[in-house]
């Protein structure tokens, strides 16, 4: 079982900026901070999602082929939430639309260290 994922970036006070913003749209919030790291869950909930200064104190890279994917609850979500990217400064990876199945709605940006990210919703 999946208990969270963790994205590396070089500018953690950025980078908390940015997914404040962006994750409240989906209704996380910020459930921890540490001095190197932010983890985000529901409210009054467990942290699932951290965003964090490698440990090694190299710098933060994003791996080809790796992307985080959240679920909407609706399209409305999955717009608001690549909008949100894009103007806390992030950058459009694929715009909001339907793809894949005749019910999935989705979206692709990137947080500002190119971390890959992909929104969706699938009704019935």
């Amino acid at each position: 079982m999946l208990l969270g994922v963790c994205l590396g970036t070089n500018d953690l006070a950025r980078a908390a900026v940015f997914y404040d913003r962006l994750l409240n749209t989906l209704g996380m919030v910020r459930t921890m901070e540490a001095d190197n790291e932010v983890g985000y869950g529901p409210e009054g909930g467990s942290s699932c999602f951290w965003i964090l200064e490698p440990f090694d104190k190299q710098p933060a890279t994003h791996g080809n082929g790796t992307q985080v994917t959240f679920k909407a609850v609706s399209n409305d979500a999955v717009t608001a939430f690549h909008q949100i990217a894009l103007e806390a400064g992030g950058t459009d990876d694929g715009a909001p639309g339907y793809r894949y199945r005749p019910h999935y709605f989705g979206a692709y940006c990137r947080d500002p260290d190119g971390n890959k990210l992909h929104v969706m919703h699938e009704s019935d």
